[in-house]
C-alpha cells in the first residue's frame, strides 16, 4: 500500500541545509496499522508529510498504492490526497465556524456530492463515532475528546485506503485516548490501513508494528502480532467518488 525506496527530505535554514529524513526504506501492506515513534526531531512528522502527500522528498521514490507519487502537480495531488487518503490531527483542524456535521461532510462538498447527501452521510459517519447528539454543535461546544472523533468522522467519509494520525491522542487524556484509539483500531479491522505517529508506548503497543526513527534514519522495527488484514474490496477511487443526487 505505501513503499518508501532511499527516500532523502532535506530543508533550507538560514544558510543551513537540514537533512531530515535519509534514505528511508519502508512497507507498509494494506490493512496493517503502524505507529511511528521516536524523540522530538527525529523525522516522524516529515516521513508522515511525505507519506500524506503533504510534503514533497528530494530523491528516491514513493509508491502509494503502486502510484509512483513523484512531481505532481498541486491538483494532481489534492486528487490523491481526497481520494486515497484520511488525515487525522493532534490540534483536530476543524473549522470552527462549521458544525460537527458541516466539518463531517466538508470533505464530500470537494467531490461535488450535493449537499443533502453529503449531510445524511456525514450523519452516518457521526453515529460511527456515537456524535449523532453533537451533530449541529460548533467545535468549541465540544470536548477534546469529541472533537477528535469528529475528526476521525470527517477523515473516514470518503472511504481512504489509507488513514494518517499525526499524534492523534496527544492533546487527550488517558481514558479518552483509548477511546480514540479503539475506533481507528475499528477502522482497520474493516481493512483500511492505518499510520500513525505517537509518543505513547501504551498506544503503541496497541499497533500491529512500531517503526524507530532515530535522526532521519529507522532505527529498528518492533512486531506486536496481529498482522495485516483483509482489504475491503470494492474501495478503488471510483467507488469512493461521489456525485449529486
Amino acid at each position: 500500500m505505501l513503499r518508501l525506496e532511499k527516500v532523502n527530505k532535506s530543508y533550507t535554514v538560514g544558510q543551513n541545509r537540514l537533512h531530515v529524513l535519509k534514505g528511508i526504506d519502508l512497507e507498509i501492506d494494506g490493512g496493517e496499522m503502524v505507529s511511528i515513534m521516536g524523540p522530538s526531531g527525529s523525522g516522524k512528522s516529515t516521513l508522515l508529510n511525505v507519506l500524506g502527500i503533504l510534503d514533497r522528498y528530494d530523491d528516491g521514490e514513493y509508491h502509494l498504492a503502486d502510484t509512483l507519487i513523484k512531481g505532481l502537480s498541486e491538483t494532481r495531488a489534492a486528487y490523491y490526497r481526497n481520494q486515497l487518503l484520511g488525515f487525522v490531527f493532534q490540534s483536530f483542524n476543524l473549522i470552527p465556524f462549521k458544525t460537527a456535521l458541516e466539518n463531517v461532510a466538508l470533505p464530500l462538498y470537494y467531490q461535488k456530492v450535493s449537499r443533502r447527501k453529503r449531510n445524511r452521510i456525514a450523519m452516518e459517519y457521526l453515529d460511527k463515532v456515537n456524535l449523532v447528539d453533537w451533530a449541529g454543535h460548533l467545535p468549541g461546544e465540544l470536548s477534546g475528546g469529541q472533537q477528535q472523533r469528529v475528526a476521525i468522522a470527517r477523515s473516514l467519509i470518503t472511504r481512504p485506503k489509507v488513514i494518517l494520525a499525526d499524534e492523534p491522542t496527544g492533546a487527550l487524556d488517558s481514558q479518552t485516548s483509548l477511546e480514540v484509539i479503539e475506533i481507528l483500531r475499528a477502522v482497520n479491522r474493516e481493512g483500511t490501513t492505518v499510520v500513525l505517529v505517537t509518543h505513547e508506548h501504551d498506544i503503541s503497543e496497541m499497533t500491529d508494528r512500531v517503526i524507530h526513527l532515530l535522526d532521519g534514519v529507522i532505527g529498528h522495527e518492533q512486531t506486536n502480532g496481529g498482522g495485516p488484514k483483509p482489504a475491503v474490496a470494492g474501495d478503488g477511487p471510483e467507488a469512493r467518488a461521489g456525485g449529486g443526487d
